[in-house]
C-alpha cells in the first residue's frame, strides 16, 4: 500500500501560476507556496521568514535552491544536489545544481560563541550546579 503528499503545480493563460499542497487523505490546498518530502520539517520557518509575494523568478528560484541546500545540511534522505523546474507562461526550465556548487548553510553564518566555545576556552572552571 502507497501513502504519499503530492505538490501540483502549473500555468495557465486564465489563472497564471498556481500551486497546490495534497497531504495525505487528499485534501486540495491551494497555497503561495508548497513543501513536502523528509526534508521539509526543517525548511518551514525558513520560508515563513524568507518567502514573500511578487519575487521575480530569480529570486524564487534561488530561494529553492538555498532552502533545499539547507534540507540537504541536516537530512541524510534529502539527496546532494538540488533540481528546480520553473513553469510560466514561456514554457518550463529545468535548472540543475551540483552538491559541489551549493553554498553550505554554515558559510552564510557569523561565528557565534557557542556552549562548544565556552567549554573549550581557557579560563576559569565552570561552576558546579
Amino acid at each position: 500500500m502507497l501513502q504519499t503528499g503530492l505538490i501540483v503545480g502549473g500555468w495557465d493563460k486564465y489563472k497564471g501560476g498556481k500551486i497546490y499542497g495534497i497531504p495525505l487523505g487528499g485534501t486540495v490546498v491551494e497555497q503561495p507556496f508548497a513543501i513536502g518530502g523528509s526534508g521539509s520539517s526543517y525548511l518551514y520557518g525558513f520560508f515563513d521568514q524568507a518567502w514573500k509575494e511578487n519575487m521575480t523568478k530569480e529570486e524564487a528560484e534561488q530561494l529553492v535552491v538555498k532552502a533545499v541546500s539547507l534540507a540537504i545540511a541536516r537530512d541524510g534522505a534529502s539527496g546532494g544536489v538540488v533540481r528546480t523546474v520553473i513553469i510560466n507562461s514561456e514554457g518550463v526550465t529545468r535548472n540543475f545544481y551540483p552538491g559541489d556548487k551549493l553554498q553550505l548553510w554554515l558559510e552564510e553564518l557569523e561565528p557565534q560563541n557557542s556552549l562548544l566555545d565556552i567549554l573549550n576556552a581557557a579560563g576559569p572552571e565552570p561552576m558546579a550546579i
